[in-house]
């Protein structure tokens, strides 16, 4: 198995490099490939930042690429609360805040009262306001 950086990931997503795309797609396409939690992270914020990718769309890639047969993801119940967190318009990064905290902690307390609240309304009842 192999890990994968984020430069791999995009490349091969957006195919903005006809050879870097060709050779990321030969990589996933031949061997099992390790996703980390970072590079899924940095993925995010480069598809939507330098690409101008609406969060929708992002979100797609994202689970597409992570639900391919030859990715593995380090762990992948954060990864996919956090993309139904993302859907529900929560940051991603904050998302992957309260996914993990969901199974590390009893509580996630933040000054984001905006945060707070659409973490709970989408279930997550151990976010709250500080």
């Amino acid at each position: 198995m192999q890990a994968v950086d984020t430069n791999v990931v995009v490349r091969y997503l957006t195919a903005d490099h006809p050879q870097q795309a060709a050779r990321a797609r030969a990589i996933i396409g031949e061997h099992k490939v390790f996703l980390s939690l970072t590079v899924i992270l940095e993925c995010e914020w480069v598809l939507r930042t330098a690409y101008r990718f609406e969060q929708r769309d992002v979100i797609d890639a994202l689970r597409a690429f992570c639900g391919l047969p030859g990715v593995r993801l380090d762990q992948p119940e954060v990864v996919s609360t956090a993309l139904m967190l993302a859907e529900q318009k929560v940051d991603f990064a904050d998302a992957i805040h309260i996914a993990q905290a969901g199974t590390n902690a009893f509580s996630f307390v933040t000054f984001d009262r905006k945060l707070a609240r659409a973490a709970q309304k989408a279930g997550h009842h151990y976010v709250r306001e500080a």
